[in-house]
């Protein structure tokens, strides 16, 4: 059901992180190693980065497999960035709303991307469409679960939430609406990056040129560190953050943080 992928560090070709990797973003479209769901990610693609001095990213995005499209070879080959999001889709239903339904989502500053499904789609989150601006709900990308999920994040943002409590919050909300949801989200503004794991797998990386966070390791690099379910990841080009998610149900006060050290 995806995978997905967001750097932050040292300007790098999208090639270097996205289809040169052994286990890539690009091969993970086919042969993943750690999809609890799902097998192949042929449902449309994208990738979204930041150029110097632009605080909106770019977005390239596609209806079908990355491995089909010839153009994106030579984008990834002579693009450099500090920067970016990238994704490839395996649809929980099928849809119209090809490259629009596929990730990364943007607005403003913000790239995004959701790994998982909502349980019950749509009926279940149907209540929670009183708690957006109809103008949200008509400016969604696409119709489906992801976009909408988006839709929630993206109001707290603008709310003025840091992007970390937003997507705690969003979790919380949807797990409680829905139930046996997959909600592993994954968002940066281009300085830093936020994700949460609930129901798959993340994994992160911290070296000297700066920081991965993806559903799986693109390589055999023993400094992988798997991320536990029910986490809120929040990173910078040198630090990764920590901290256990609450159950819906449970009032209990959040835990702190726990600083991971660079490696």
């Amino acid at each position: 059901m995806c995978r997905h992928l967001a750097y932050l560090g040292g300007a790098e070709p999208l090639g270097r992180l996205l289809t040169e990797p052994a286990h890539s973003l690009y091969r993970q479209s086919w042969a993943p190693r750690h999809q609890r769901y799902g097998t192949v990610n042929a449902d449309g693609f994208g990738v979204g980065w930041y150029a110097e001095g632009d605080p909106a990213p770019a977005r390239y995005r596609r209806a079908g497999p990355i491995w089909a499209d010839q153009s994106f070879a030579d984008l990834a080959r002579v693009v450099r960035t500090s920067a970016l999001l990238a994704a490839v889709r395996d649809a929980t239903l099928a849809g119209a709303d090809a490259e629009a339904a596929a990730a990364p989502y943007a607005s403003g500053p913000w790239l995004f991307s959701h790994n998982g499904a909502v349980k019950g789609w749509p009926r279940s989150l149907a209540p929670l469409t009183q708690t957006l601006p109809a103008a949200d709900l008509l400016s969604m990308e696409a119709r489906n679960d992801s976009a909408f999920v988006w839709a929630l994040v993206l109001a707290r943002l603008r709310a003025g939430d840091d992007e970390s409590q937003a997507l705690a919050d969003t979790v919380l909300e949807v797990a409680e609406a829905a139930p046996g949801s997959r909600l592993n989200l994954l968002l940066t503004n281009g300085e830093t990056i936020a994700a949460t794991t609930w129901g798959d797998t993340l994994w992160y990386l911290t070296c000297s040129r700066g920081t991965v966070v993806a559903s799986e390791p693109y390589d055999d690099d023993p400094h992988w560190r798997e991320v536990p379910d029910r986490t809120l990841l929040a990173a910078s080009r040198t630090d990764v953050l920590l901290t256990p998610l609450k159950e819906p149900s449970d009032a209990a006060s959040a835990i702190a943080p726990s600083k991971e050290p660079r490696t």
